[in-house]
């Protein structure tokens, strides 16, 4: 994220209209303050319906915001007039299971093809912004870098192809602060809500907490102890296990940033 501009405090329609000139291409943490932003999945039709059901049977890790219609390219009740194809930052494009590139536009894909169905899936980037209002750390965005996530040994509930265990993010947050950040995030059920476990990575089958598998490392300081929140790559991972022969997601922590405020997501 540029030091020189403020994304912060720029609205989402903004942004997204620099996502989609390609002027922004990074991690979209610490964007649009106030604002919700989300997971993407696209898949074909024939595999729509199982993938609505395992949102729906893992709602902690895989939140279902929206869904558009196949060949569909409008979140139209979170972002009206926005354009799945053009505006998260980057994409991931998957065929048979395997990575086959990354884009900063996926625009050629929905015109090759009439049956994608697009679900957007909430974030743990929109609770951040209520955990800055009241004072807590939000380590990646201090530092400027993606959120550390990491794989689990915790399973999700199975719906036909599509199977995995849970995806966690963390956020160092110091001791007297963690009950705060609970109640915070537990207010905030569509954007995964309260942390899945605090402070004993070993506990969910995470050995180096130094080593995420997704992201990029944060400083944990004296005082401070690691929460582990659902995190949105856990669908991915679920896509990935089914190996389909073709996907796109978005490009972890390059999210899209909806028109929706967070405080809408609550209870």
């Amino acid at each position: 994220m540029s030091k020189e501009i403020n994304y912060a405090k720029m609205s989402p329609a903004e942004v997204r209209g620099l996502i989609r000139r390609q002027k922004i291409t990074g991690p979209t943490t610490g964007m649009c303050d106030g604002y919700a932003q989300g997971n993407l999945v696209v898949l074909p039709k024939a595999l729509a319906w199982d993938f609505l059901l395992y949102c729906q049977r893992n709602p902690r890790p895989c939140p279902l915001l929206e869904v558009i219609d196949a060949g569909g390219r409008e979140f139209a009740e979170f972002a009206p007039g926005s354009d799945v194809a053009t505006d998260l930052p980057r994409y991931r494009v998957y065929e048979g299971g395997e990575l086959t590139g990354e884009y900063t536009d996926v625009s050629k894909f929905f015109e090759e093809r009439d049956d994608l169905v697009s679900f957007l899936i909430g974030c743990s980037f929109s609770f951040e912004s209520a955990l800055l209002e009241a004072g807590i750390p939000v380590r990646q965005i201090e530092e400027g870098v993606n959120v550390p996530m990491y794989d689990t040994n915790v399973p999700c509930r199975s719906a036909g192809v599509f199977h995995g265990n849970m995806v966690v993010s963390m956020r160092p947050i110091p001791y007297r602060q963690v009950s705060a950040a609970v109640a915070i995030t537990a207010a905030m059920p569509r954007v995964h809500g309260a942390p899945l476990q605090i402070g004993s990575p070993e506990s969910i089958g995470i050995t180096d907490i130094s080593r995420p598998d997704y992201g990029d490392p944060v400083t944990i300081r004296e005082g401070e102890v690691p929460v582990f929140w659902p995190c949105g790559v856990t669908p991915q991972n679920a896509v990935m296990r089914s190996r389909p022969d073709f996907c796109i997601t978005h490009a972890p922590g390059h999210m899209f940033i909806s028109d929706v405020k967070n405080v809408s997501l609550k209870y």
